[in-house]
């Protein structure tokens, strides 16, 4: 091997070497930002629905299209709705809902969604103390329905050039106070 491809060899093993270093470093790492108004502005565009639960005897509906609120709790995203339940075919009573959920990402659809989300409180007059269960989980299951086909967050083809390289390129999502955070990287 003469001296030049010694050195030809070693410049390229010291290069691949520093750009190895340094995407395991971070430090091309970039973060693009969503913010709650972003996300609250797509939910309004999805609309509301409504499910049927044990063949009519529980049916759930949005009233209005749920509020986000995200890093309140830590690390997650608030909900808060108005919902219409009807329970073993009793008219439908309007309820107070509250709960939270977690982020996720779907490749394929180059979108953020809601994950998991879960109601928490169930607050009305008009349901029984014993049937609260059984509306938080019909409630439960229409916002996991609702939330699985609905994005918060849809990265744009024609979008800033943050959000064509997060097209191929995210490695993390953080749910931070009145935003959420997507970090890039090349590895």
């Amino acid at each position: 091997m003469t001296a030049t491809m010694k050195l030809k060899f070693a410049l390229t093993a010291l290069t691949l070497l520093t750009c190895s270093l340094t995407w395991s470093a971070g430090f091309l790492e970039r973060e693009i930002y969503f913010s709650e108004a972003d996300a609250q502005a797509q939910i309004e565009k999805s609309g509301t629905m409504q499910k049927s639960y044990g063949k009519g005897m529980v049916i759930v509906s949005f009233l209005e299209t749920p509020t986000i609120r995200l890093g309140n709790p830590e690390g997650r995203a608030a909900l808060s709705a108005r919902m219409n339940v009807s329970l073993l075919g009793q008219p439908a009573v309007p309820v107070a809902v509250e709960g939270t959920s977690g982020l996720r990402y779907d490749d394929n659809a180059k979108a953020f969604f809601l994950d998991n989300p879960v109601a928490h409180a169930v607050q009305s007059q008009a349901i029984p103390r014993e049937a609260e269960p059984m509306a938080r989980q019909a409630i439960t299951q229409l916002m996991n329905a609702y939330f699985r086909a609905k994005p918060v967050y849809v990265l744009r083809e024609d979008g800033t050039a943050q959000e064509k390289a997060a097209r191929w390129l995210l490695r993390s999502i953080r749910i931070e106070p009145g935003r959420v955070t997507a970090i890039l990287s090349p590895v």
